[in-house]
């Protein structure tokens, strides 16, 4: 798996400007009040579970998923079944009204194609309601495929901050004899950034003599009751769902 260490590498080491960019922005959002709405579909909400609400991260974040129209919005699970719905932009609009967003929040969106319908028009959405924006993309794969958003823009061109995720075209690295390919790599580069980014906030935050806003983990003793008191500086600005 050395092409798998080497992206890891590449990705943990590089990159400063934009990491410190994104960290600067997120770290504004917070001593601004704000809360830090993180999405993406298929397997980049991994990205969105690594940022919201997890031991170690910043409690002042919120994860929108696809299944919100159902668990918020009164859609029929069976929609969710269409394997389509992420190239759907109308889907954006629904999962915006139904989040619980402020104008000051910031939004971390993640998308290894960065293509999709629902993916761009959030971000154009998030744009145009005067959100700063944060995309993970893979700077490869982009530039090889065409948008399918109607406007035909992707991700990395509506950002004001865009971080690579290091992953070829087609996310996975190990070419198999006869065609195709294993072991993907969007989702262990995405954690990554997105652990460095929070660790910079953190340290950005100290620095302004503030008390980060840090969960500890429920499986410590105290760390249910240290959680409850910060989430509760939040009310009905985040949702924790499984």
């Amino acid at each position: 798996m050395s092409v798998v260490q080497t992206a890891i590498a590449e990705v943990g080491g590089g990159q400063r400007e934009q990491k410190r960019q994104a960290a600067a922005l997120l770290t504004e959002t917070v001593l601004a009040g704000g809360v830090i709405q993180a999405f993406g579909c298929g397997h980049s909400e991994a990205l969105a579970m690594e940022i919201a609400g997890r031991a170690g991260g910043l409690v002042p974040t919120n994860r929108i998923a696809l299944r919100d129209i159902v668990l918020y919005g009164g859609s029929p699970l069976s929609e969710l079944a269409d394997p389509a719905i992420e190239r759907r932009p109308e889907i954006a609009h629904r999962l915006y009204e139904l989040a619980p967003i402020k104008p000051d929040d910031a939004f971390v969106i993640a998308s290894n194609s960065g293509i999709n319908g629902a993916v761009v028009e959030m971000a154009l959405l998030a744009k145009q309601r005067g959100h700063r924006l944060i995309a993970l993309t893979s700077a490869k794969h982009s530039a090889g495929v065409d948008s399918r958003h109607p406007s035909g823009k992707k991700l990395g061109e509506i950002a004001d901050v865009v971080l690579d995720n290091g992953a070829p075209y087609g996310d996975a690295a190990l070419p198999i004899p006869g065609g195709g390919a294993v072991g993907a790599i969007s989702s262990i580069t995405a954690a990554l950034l997105a652990q460095q980014i929070v660790a910079e906030v953190v340290a950005n935050l100290l620095a302004a003599g503030v008390t980060p806003p840090v969960y500890l983990s429920d499986n410590v003793p105290g760390g249910k009751e240290h959680n409850a008191v910060i989430e509760a500086r939040y009310a009905g600005r985040i949702r924790r769902t499984a």
